[in-house]
Order: structure tokens, then C-alpha cells, then sequence
């Protein structure tokens, strides 16, 4: 998927943390979390269930641009600036891509934007489950979460204040 087809994704949502560490360390801890929280055995379980194209991990490590993970491939990487992952399975085409800008002295503010489009009935179903059941925001919350535990690198001044701004897709 080149740039132009992944900005033609609808827009889903975007959450937003705030890590005491440089972009760096935010982009280690950031692979870290990625690779542990899908490259186990019910990931790669629900990638084959829903059809992932990809369903394995493999590629360099840290992550680059080839590398996967069960439901995603690196479309673009740029330690310490942007990472896009992209995936498709048999209900939707998707992609997250998470991006670390400097929020101070010592800190990175990182964001994760996610983009899909749900493909036919039984696409929109899944989409729609995924959205009210809120499956998914909680998905993105624990991960952002789990890269500003592994990160910060200060406790005292660690921002527990996750925000999201959630738009309804069109059409």
C-alpha cells in the first residue's frame, strides 16, 4: 500500500500519550510492546481466523520497513520519527501508523492514528462491533499505555492522561 492509498483510508481515530523519554527510548519501547503484544499464540490465532494477510512474525528486528507481525507489515519506518504498519484480513483494509514528536525537554508525545475501511456487510458489521463495543479504542489505549510504562524513564513526572478524538467514519 503506497501513501496515497493509505490516506484514502477513512479516518477511524487517533489516541495520543505523553512519555518521559527521549524519541529514542519511545521508539524502542514502542517495537518492544508491538512485538510482545502480537507476537504471541492468540494473535497469531486471530490473524488466521479473520484471514490476515499477514500472520507470523518475521523480518528485521527492531522493526523495519518489511518486518510483521500477526495482522500487520511495516509499511514505512523511521526510528524515533514514524512507524505505519498496514494489514488487511477478509472484513477490512487498515492501517495505524504511530508518530513520536518531541513535548519538551526529555519527553515525546506519541500518537497513534488509525485508518480503515470495512468492505462489504460483513466488513461493516465487524466494524460497527468493533467500534460500540469499544474493542478497539481500548486496544490502542492499553498499547500506548504499555510503551509509556516500558519508556518512561522519570516516574515523578510520568503522565498517566491518555486522550482520544474519535471521529465516525463516513458513508
Amino acid at each position: 500500500m503506497d501513501a496515497t492509498a493509505l490516506l484514502s483510508l477513512p479516518y477511524v481515530d487517533e489516541h495520543t500519550t505523553v512519555v518521559a523519554a527521549d524519541a529514542e527510548v519511545v521508539w524502542n519501547a514502542l517495537g518492544e510492546v508491538l512485538d510482545r503484544s502480537f507476537g504471541g499464540d492468540r494473535a497469531a490465532a486471530y490473524a488466521r481466523l479473520v484471514g490476515c494477510a499477514d500472520r507470523t512474525a518475521s523480518g528485521p528486528r527492531p522493526l523495519g520497513q518489511g518486518s510483521t507481525i500477526p495482522g500487520f507489515r511495516v509499511a514505512s519506518a523511521v526510528p524515533g520519527a514514524e512507524l505505519v504498519l498496514i494489514g488487511r484480513h477478509h472484513f477490512s483494509t487498515y492501517a495505524l501508523l504511530f508518530q513520536l514528536d518531541e513535548a519538551g525537554p526529555g519527553r515525546t508525545r506519541l500518537r497513534a492514528e488509525t485508518r480503515a475501511r470495512f468492505s462489504g456487510p460483513a466488513g461493516a458489521l465487524y466494524g460497527r462491533l468493533l467500534m460500540i463495543t469499544g474493542g478497539h479504542a481500548l486496544g490502542v489505549r492499553r498499547l500506548l499505555t504499555a510503551v509509556r510504562r516500558v519508556g518512561d524513564t522519570d516516574t515523578d513526572t510520568a503522565t498517566d492522561t491518555d486522550t482520544a478524538d474519535t471521529r465516525r467514519r463516513e458513508g
